[in-house]
Formats: structure tokens, C-alpha cells, sequence
């Protein structure tokens, strides 16, 4: 008797999961993840990118200077606001290869703060510009507390697997 309750059992329940699997089997789709809010100050294209620079993020550009680093020259700026402790700056800095250099710029990181980087959050910049393809940016975070003599400082690296590291003073 007890195979018959099981069978029984079985073929009603068997409608109810044919029911459940043609009512309940829609294919969701995902809800659209809303744009992301430029906290950065300044504008995107459509597709998120970064849109081709103003004079600046927040205004004028403060040159730091143009240096040689490993086989690279690197000019760099940033945008004209206070070094104020736990922000960040606005930083782009230019690197291309010195005259006789080989090397391709693969990846280059900012931080500000001191050479060992104790206190400093190394950021690892993006070309923002297609149009500049040289010109590397990122948003440097200020450490807090700020060392004294804090300088930006630029590591790149080569496509050979080299790195070289250089600094600009900020020009509080």
C-alpha cells in the first residue's frame, strides 16, 4: 500500500510543478545600475568616459615641473586648490620617452607624501584623454596627517618590466 501513497502523492503534485514552471520561470532581467555620480568634478561623455579637459578640474593648472625619470621625460601639473589633509589633488602628469629610448609607458602611480610612501595611498593613474595618449591622471588622496617636506611622486613602469621613480614638489 505504501508504493501507491508515493505514486499518488507524486502525480498530484506533478501539476502544480508544470503550473510553477510555466508561470514562474520568466527570465529576469537585471535592473539598469544607475549612472554613476561625478564626485570628481568633471564632466563624462556619454558612455561614463572622461570627456576631453578643461583648463583644469577646478580651474587653472599649477605646473610642477618637467623632469627626466628611468628613460622617460615627465612633466607634471595639477589643478590649482589647497593640499588640504585627507582630500585629494587633481594630478596629470606627461611621460614620454627620452630621444633614443625604446620603452613604452605601461603604467604609472602617484601618491603624495614621502619617498617610502608610509602614510600614502599609491594610486595607479589612467590615460583620461585618447587624444593624449601621453598624458597620465589621477586623483592623488592627500594623507592625514600630511608629512612635512610632502612632495607628489611618480613611479613608472616600462613594457620591459622596469620601474623608475622621480618627485615634484607641490607648490603649496
Amino acid at each position: 500500500m505504501r508504493p501507491n501513497l508515493i505514486l499518488i502523492a507524486a502525480l498530484s503534485l506533478a501539476p502544480l510543478a508544470a503550473v510553477s514552471t510555466l508561470t514562474g520561470c520568466e527570465e529576469k532581467k537585471p535592473a539598469a545600475t544607475p549612472a554613476k555620480a561625478d564626485d570628481h568634478g568633471h564632466d563624462h561623455g556619454p558612455g561614463g568616459e572622461h570627456a576631453a579637459p578643461k583648463a583644469g578640474h577646478g580651474g587653472a593648472v599649477i605646473a610642477l615641473g618637467e623632469q627626466t625619470i628611468g628613460s622617460f621625460s615627465a612633466k607634471a601639473t595639477r589643478d590649482e586648490s589647497q593640499i588640504v589633509a585627507g582630500k585629494d589633488a587633481p594630478i596629470d602628469v606627461t611621460v614620454t620617452p627620452t630621444a633614443g629610448a625604446s620603452a613604452k609607458a605601461v603604467a604609472v602611480r602617484f601618491w603624495i607624501g614621502t619617498q617610502d610612501a608610509k602614510g600614502s595611498v599609491k594610486a595607479k593613474a589612467e590615460i583620461e584623454n585618447p587624444q593624449e595618449p601621453n598624458r597620465w591622471h589621477v586623483h592623488a588622496e592627500i594623507p592625514n596627517p600630511l608629512p612635512a617636506a610632502s612632495k607628489l611622486w611618480v613611479e613608472i613602469e616600462d613594457d620591459k618590466g622596469g620601474t623608475s621613480v622621480g618627485s615634484f614638489d607641490l607648490k603649496m
